[in-house]
């Protein structure tokens, strides 16, 4: 995926397919419900969408009931986003200058991230240090959100590397939580997500517990993995 910087690789075309692929656009629908589910949030809340791209996910937000805020390195994605009316409040950013909310603290319920934070493993030159990067972004993060506020981030790692690297950073900036495997032994259906609280709560840990394996059989069907 990683032939260009990210704006430069969401140009127009690439992002095209984001209204017209049937099956990309079902793929993000899809990983969007399953991040919701994760993060379990009461209707109403305020999410904030980290790499919010053309809006697909913006729309299963407002559908299921939540106000949001998404940020977007791509102008054509964002313009995209526009030209479906979503209602959230759409900023163009580079998650990995951090985020541009730094004298709003505590202002998020929550937040989702689809096909995204891998990006900030990624240096675009010489200058740019992945880690620095990391670490300026959960940093913001866990200061916007409010106290045991939640965060159901889905990637795709490159290497088991970025896996650590990711994790590691939203810890040392104060997070908890871990990483959630959805189909682990399919290699076609495989899911990454990176499940944080900012502060940590017994409560919160068991309803994700919850929400993640809701039943012994479910569990069992679909093999995922909490740690």
């Amino acid at each position: 995926e990683h032939v260009a910087p990210a704006y430069i690789f969401y140009g127009e075309d690439e992002a095209r397919k984001y209204t017209q692929n049937t099956r990309i656009m079902n793929i993000q629908s899809e990983m969007t419900e399953r991040a919701l589910d994760i993060l379990a949030v009461p209707e109403g809340s305020l999410i904030l969408d980290v790499g919010c791209g053309s809006g697909i996910s913006g729309q299963v937000l407002e559908e299921r009931g939540y106000e949001w805020v998404g940020i977007d390195i791509a102008p054509a994605m964002l313009e995209i986003a526009a030209d479906r009316e979503v209602e959230g409040d759409l900023i163009k950013w580079d998650m990995g200058h951090g985020l541009p909310f730094s004298n709003t603290k505590g202002c998020f319920d929550g937040a989702i991230s689809i096909s995204a934070i891998q990006w900030l493993c990624c240096a675009e030159n010489n200058k740019q240090n992945p880690y620095k990067r990391m670490k300026q972004f959960f940093q913001d993060l866990y200061s916007v959100l409010i106290k045991g506020g939640r965060c159901a981030f889905q990637f795709y790692p490159e290497t088991p590397e970025q896996v650590e690297s990711l994790t590691h950073a939203a810890m040392k900036n104060g997070f908890t939580g871990g990483l959630i495997v959805d189909y682990p032994n399919s290699k076609k259906a495989k899911k990454y997500f990176l499940f944080l609280m900012a502060g940590y709560s017994q409560d919160v840990v068991d309803d994700a517990r919850k929400l993640i394996y809701k039943s012994p059989e479910e569990r069992e069907e679909e093999s995922r993995s909490f740690m």
